[in-house]
């Protein structure tokens, strides 16, 4: 049975994605050799991580969102501050946070959370943590190059007022390559 590793998210709009890319050259100054950057193109806010689905539960997957999310669309996001997990001291993701209708969208991620569970996934353990992976330290980064990334976030002169409206969600297909992830839609929900 095929299996298809997949996650629901929302895509960015285009001149988000360019916002990201020049928030990435700034941060990218001084840290460039302890981080492995994500591609500004792939950048995606994920809702929730399916893993390996059944090719075949995909449409019922579909149909549960279908039912369960248009109530939360539209809904107005910008992007926020810099920041890194677990801190900017410590940073081993580092990210762009978001702003603007958070009560909607967190209440969005729940009706996907609800939307799902009787399907057999399981609710996230930890709060949802609406933010834009930016770039990942890599293993074994010194000290000196995490202080350099921690100095880096520190630099970023400003991220801007840029917003844009969510009108849909997609269901993403995830493939592992030795460059890093594809993603490729295979459905879009939307009011």
């Amino acid at each position: 049975m095929e299996q298809v590793r997949s996650f629901v998210a929302i895509e960015l709009p285009e001149d988000a994605q360019d916002r990201l890319a020049i928030i990435q050259q700034q941060l990218r100054h001084g840290a460039e050799q302890g981080v492995k950057w994500v591609d500004p193109r792939g950048v995606h806010l994920t809702l929730k991580f399916l893993g390996n689905v059944p090719a075949a539960k995909l449409p019922e997957i579909e149909q549960a969102l279908r039912v369960s999310v248009p109530a939360y669309l539209p809904l107005r996001l910008g992007l926020g501050e810099v920041g890194a997990f677990p801190s900017v001291r410590s940073p081993r993701v580092i990210w762009v946070g978001l702003r603007g209708e958070i009560d909607r969208l967190a209440a969005l991620q729940d009706a996907v959370e609800r939307a799902l569970e009787p399907l057999g996934f399981s609710r996230e353990g930890r709060a949802f943590a609406p933010h834009l992976t930016l770039g990942r330290a890599r293993e074994g980064i010194s000290l000196e190059e995490r202080r350099r990334v921690s100095e880096s976030i520190g630099n970023v002169s400003r991220v801007g007022d840029l917003s844009f409206e969510v009108v849909s969600i997609v269901v993403m297909r995830s493939q592992l390559t030795r460059k890093g992830a594809i993603y490729s839609p295979i459905t879009t929900i939307s009011r």
